[in-house]
């Protein structure tokens, strides 16, 4: 761990380079992203096109509900008509084992808490349920550890 409690590159216990793959590469294409809005000077905006940019389907989850990147958004994900994938979740740590759940309860596949949200019981909880899940960590950054577009 970093000393402002993020996982370094060598701390793979919430980040285990197997399942970034698998989540990245084989995982499906609809990725929910909570918290996703239309300010472009929040980080979901940037790592949303990234996504896109890799072949991703990304949905808009935030209160607002906007169109995002030209995809329709829902103030929740129990809103979204058509399953999802991966829960990419952009809300504070103290918020996020709550949407860990609601993925679990929408049948998402896989759980990604972006860098700096962490929730060790949540990641159990997940992980028990049968997703994988992956912590403090971007999918903007591992996509070009993986060769894809950035």
């Amino acid at each position: 761990m970093n000393a402002d409690g993020t996982a370094d590159d060598t701390d793979d216990t919430y980040a285990d380079p197997a399942t970034i793959r698998r989540i990245l590469q084989g995982t499906g294409d609809t990725w929910a992203v909570v918290g996703l809005s239309g300010n472009r000077s929040r980080a979901a905006f940037g790592v949303a096109e990234v996504l896109q940019r890799f072949g991703k389907r990304v949905v808009p989850v935030h209160p607002k509900a906007e169109t995002v990147h030209g995809e329709q958004g829902y103030a929740s994900l129990a809103d979204i008509p058509f399953p999802v994938d991966v829960v990419d979740v952009f809300v504070n740590s103290e918020l996020a084992g709550g949407v860990a759940d609601e993925a679990v309860a929408v049948g998402a596949k896989a759980v990604w808490f972006q860098l700096g949200v962490v929730d060790p019981d949540a990641f159990g909880r997940t992980r028990a349920a049968g997703l994988d899940m992956v912590m403090d960590r971007c999918p903007a950054i591992e996509i070009p550890r993986l060769g894809g577009p950035a």
